[in-house]
């Protein structure tokens, strides 16, 4: 199983705070906004 923890960071000085994927500037919001809309789409 994977620990979310060793992918993801809060970090203040990197995107205002939010939660990012470790080592990029794309928070954690996008990839899940991402992935309902993709789940969304495959249902239509």
């Amino acid at each position: 199983m994977m620990n979310w923890r060793e992918r993801i960071m809060v970090d203040p000085e990197i995107c205002h705070g939010q939660a990012c994927i470790k080592g990029t500037r794309i928070p954690v919001s996008v990839i899940m906004d991402n992935l309902a809309e993709a789940s969304t789409t495959q249902r239509s």
